[in-house]
């Protein structure tokens, strides 16, 4: 948790005059035994009315300093917890979006997400708990025995007696809870996870009647997680009935000690009853102590997992500096060198041996078998993820030497997967330029071959997405991902299989629109589909990571068997050698 104490600098007075009055407070309460004592020695006792009132006006005076300290106290907390909570969230966020796609893909969506709420919900009691109650329980522990020690040195070394036991019991709790609390959180993120699946994917799991299969995943996770969190409260349930035990059996022993030391004369009736509410300061303080121990405990488990992710270093360093006045005007746009990559050390490599250029306005189509590199060639173009060796190059200078604005500002990608946001049509358009006009996005929603159903709605370019674009199809929710792609007019553009969901006579068009609309693009189809990379420029096969092609679609049929295959499983031998 220490690591994290930085995002407490902004609060440096909240945490400095919160304590202050909340020891304030613990002073006055301190105190008011000895008041009480006083006030029986010697005007109950003697029966002074005038001095009981005296002492009674004090103790009443004390109790509105001390609630007005503790309120003060409350104000700085909340500013301080919310505060540091609020900066800890948004330095995670801007953290994980500097992360490159092989950092996140290593945490997951779930585990991210709990640790940007959850585990930041549990910093922000700490710290609230840190200000009010850390300095306050310790100081009355301490404060109450020194008190019963200036009343009574022998009968305070009762209270003495009993510390050892107290810290017998805090030693077990946070030996036996600190690893369970971590597999909580760890439980935790699986059962997110697992929830996050199935609320994304509820249409499939329903397509296939998996729902029993399901419902028996989450009943497992969750009696895993309920396991935990039961034996952690257990252990947890302990710690304040054994704290009470050892506190009540000191009050019995100081009694019984006390009694026969009224009768004989060596203590004032006062004196005793100021023990009595010593011992219960210190009861009621031992029993916050336990309850810090928990949030602590909780605290930081969260403290160690934010800890591993804002000290996981991106793999893609940033160069700052804009070279956008070096660019060669006569080099390949997008050129690779002798491209190896692989996910994870230990793995296979995804891409190798890849050796290739491509040219300003050229239309290259990629194919090739499942999982044979497609996508993952093009995410490295845009630098979503570092080549373990060789180079890549945008306008003959090496993505690594761009500042990652300028060079994903330079491509537009429309992924395998389309994506929506919450909002309007015209909203999710102008994603891809927010200065772009009402024209602007009617004109690409155009090019995209979406205008004509977008208009058909009732709302027209003002219709509400729904989360993921869930209230329409997925044809239009590609033409729709394409728009935003366009109205950015990238100098390249790259299409991940984006016309998988649209008909035949859609994609033809689509391409056409697109070819006649922008001239100097460059545009990279991703396709299984041969008649939609047929036309091309230039067609890239990829086989099992290597490239095993490389020409037109005629060059092709005559060199590339792989390519010659995929081709005779979609056309006919006619249409294939057309």
């Amino acid at each position: 948790m220490l690591k994290l104490i930085s995002f407490l600098n902004p609060y440096k007075k909240e945490c400095i005059v919160g304590p202050i009055f909340k020891l304030f407070e613990a002073i006055l309460e301190l105190l008011l035994p000895t008041i009480i004592a006083l006030l029986i020695n010697n005007g109950v006792s003697n029966k002074d009315s005038s001095y009981v009132l005296k002492m009674g006006g004090i103790m009443l005076c004390m109790a509105i300093l001390g609630f007005c300290g503790s309120l003060i106290c409350q104000y700085y907390a909340a500013r301080a917890s919310q505060g540091f909570g609020t900066d800890l969230r948004n330095a995670i966020f801007l953290h994980i979006s500097s992360l490159s796609h092989a950092e996140i893909d290593k945490f997951g969506s779930s585990s991210l997400i709990n640790r940007i709420t959850n585990d930041v919900n549990q910093l922000q009691l700490a710290v609230a708990m840190l200000i009010r109650l850390v300095i306050r329980a310790p100081f009355i522990c301490i404060g109450a025995t020194i008190m019963a020690m200036i009343l009574d040195f022998k009968l305070s070394l009762i209270i003495l007696s009993a510390i050892p036991f107290f810290a017998l019991i805090l030693y077990f709790f946070i030996k036996k809870t600190t690893p369970l609390y971590k597999k909580y959180q760890k439980d935790l993120d699986k059962l997110s996870l697992i929830i996050s699946e199935n609320l994304g994917g509820v249409r499939v799991i329903r397509a296939f009647a998996k729902i029993p299969k399901e419902k028996d995943r989450f009943k497992e996770e969750n009696n895993d997680l309920t396991y935990t969190s039961i034996h952690v409260g257990k252990i947890s349930a302990l710690l304040n009935p054994l704290t009470s035990l050892v506190v009540n059996v000191s009050i019995i022993i100081l009694l019984w000690v006390g009694a026969f030391q009224i009768n004989v004369g060596t203590l004032a009736p006062g004196t005793i009853i100021a023990f009595a509410n010593y011992i219960t300061q210190i009861l009621l303080a031992l029993i916050v102590v336990s309850n810090l121990i928990v949030i602590f405990t909780k605290a930081s488990a969260s403290a160690v997992r934010i800890n591993e992710l804002l000290e996981t270093e991106t793999s893609i360093i940033e160069n700052k500096e804009d070279l956008s006045k070096g660019f060669k005007e006569d080099a390949p746009i997008i050129e690779f060198e002798n491209v190896f990559f692989n996910y994870n050390v230990a793995g296979d490599m995804a891409l190798e041996k890849i050796s290739l250029s491509m040219n300003k306005g050229q239309t290259i189509g990629i194919i090739g078998g499942t999982g044979s590199g497609k996508s993952t060639f093009i995410n490295l173009i845009a630098r979503f993820y570092e080549v373990t060796s060789g180079e890549v190059m945008v306008n003959g200078i090496n993505i690594k030497d761009y500042p990652l604005e300028i060079l994903r500002n330079t491509i537009s990608m429309v992924p395998q997967k389309a994506e929506l946001f919450t909002g309007t049509i015209e909203e999710n358009i102008k994603w891809g330029n927010l200065e772009a006009s009402v024209d602007d996005v009617i004109e690409a929603a155009k090019k995209a071959e979406a205008h004509e159903f977008i208009i058909k709605l009732p709302n027209g370019y003002k219709t509400k997405v729904q989360r993921g674009g869930a209230n329409f199809s997925g044809g239009q929710k590609q033409r729709l991902t394409i728009a935003r792609a366009l109205i950015k007019n990238p100098e390249i553009l790259i299409l991940d299989d984006s016309f998988s969901a649209l008909d035949l006579a859609t994609d033809a068009t689509l391409r056409k629109s697109i070819k006649e609309s922008f001239n100097d693009m460059t545009v990279i189809i991703v396709s299984q589909r041969v008649s939609t990379i047929k036309e091309a420029d230039e067609i890239i096969v990829f086989d099992d990571g290597q490239v095993v092609g490389l020409g037109t679609h005629k060059d092709l049929m005559d060199r590339s068997e792989v390519y010659k295959e995929i081709c005779l499983s979609q056309l006919s031998s006619e249409e294939a050698i057309k």
